[in-house]
């Protein structure tokens, strides 16, 4: 069994599990794990410090999962632009192909907190009919150049089957691009083995888009992870979600965005929290999250600032959000304001 494997096998999937490690009961979340899975990777598990930090937040359960009711269950409407059962065509020239409905550590916040790592009718793993099917779609469409695998997490697939995949997907000539996004360098970050890293380079342009949210989660185990990856030639983003009592501070934000680009992780996306159900405890306002662009603006390199956008209603697409930076328009002029505050006239 490889290390990661025996991550996946030793995870805490139950309440009781929990209470022998943190000294007491949580009997009360018991009822949460019925609706919505947890596991937590052993090694995710020894960055929690203490019962409620940023961690604990975005991987144990909590009974305001249940208490939401102001959210949607698909509020991106990913299923009205399924044209099959684990593929989203919502971009011309793009699709999303969930090929894994597990992942190494259920996040609280889950985008898919509807389907993923739950078992429901019209719902299944990866198997050999699903991948004929989604490389059919794909082949008798010219207009897409660019596959994004997700799911759940891509990365629990094994080697093989990420090589079937991939192979297949090179073989279609209009593919131009492969996207991966996956959550394991942050939260089972001996995933990505050297075994892993020779299959994946066989097939440039080939990108990974992962998953921080905290400082603490940038530890020595998961800079090696994205280093080995982009010493193998292979892009590494990080798409961070804005989560209330967990990065919502600009200082927090701050540490997250330096470290990324210490380990060679270009900051991509800020995404603001989906109106999920289940997940309202998470959410902030529009304006908290302007506010910290505005902050990191002149703070830091540009290129450590990610776009702030909301995943619109309704299957709309991505939205960028940015702090206006004009005051007013004057004759030929702009009047704009710096980052630091100064007013300047701009020809226009």
């Amino acid at each position: 069994m490889l290390e990661w494997e025996r991550q996946l096998k030793y995870s805490l999937t139950d309440s009781r599990a929990l209470a022998v490690r943190f000294g007491q009961a949580f009997e009360s979340i018991e009822a949460v794990i019925q609706r919505y899975p947890m596991r937590i990777t052993p090694y995710y598990l020894d960055l929690i410090s203490k019962i409620g930090d940023p961690v604990w937040k975005q991987a144990v359960p909590d009974k305001a999962e249940l208490d939401d009711d102001t959210g949607e269950e698909d509020p991106l409407q990913e299923e009205k632009y399924s044209p099959l059962s684990n593929m989203v065509h919502r971009y011309p020239d793009r699709v999303l192909w969930l090929v894994s409905e597990q992942c190494s550590v259920y996040c609280r916040f889950c985008t898919r907190k509807r389907r993923v790592g739950c078992r429901r009718a019209g719902t299944s793993p990866m198997d050999d009919d699903l991948l004929r099917q989604g490389l059919k779609y794909i082949k008798g469409r010219a207009e897409v150049k660019d596959v994004i695998l997700s799911g759940g997490d891509p990365l629990l697939l094994s080697d093989e089957q990420l090589d079937e995949i991939l192979s297949g997907l090179r073989a279609i000539e209009h593919v131009q691009i492969i996207r991966i996004g996956s959550r394991t360098p942050c939260v089972m970050p001996l995933r990505i083995t050297t075994r892993l890293v020779r299959v994946l380079k066989k097939y440039h342009p080939l990108y990974l888009n992962t998953h921080f949210n905290h400082p603490r989660e940038l530890t020595e185990e998961s800079r090696q992870a994205c280093v080995r990856l982009a010493d193998a030639g292979i892009p590494v983003g990080n798409q961070s979600v804005l989560l209330q009592g967990v990065n919502d501070n600009s200082h927090v934000m701050e540490r997250l965005l330096r470290g990324l680009l210490s380990m060679r992780v270009k900051p991509y996306y800020l995404y603001q929290a989906d109106p999920v159900r289940g997940t309202g405890h998470f959410r902030t306002s529009i304006d908290r999250g302007l506010e910290i662009i505005s902050y990191l603006r002149g703070k830091i390199s540009g290129l450590a600032v990610p776009s702030y956008v909301i995943d619109a209603p309704g299957g709309a697409g991505k939205i960028i959000l940015a702090p206006n930076p004009v005051i007013s328009r004057q004759g030929k002029s702009l009047v704009l304001r710096a980052y630091d505050g100064r007013v300047c006239r701009y020809p226009a």
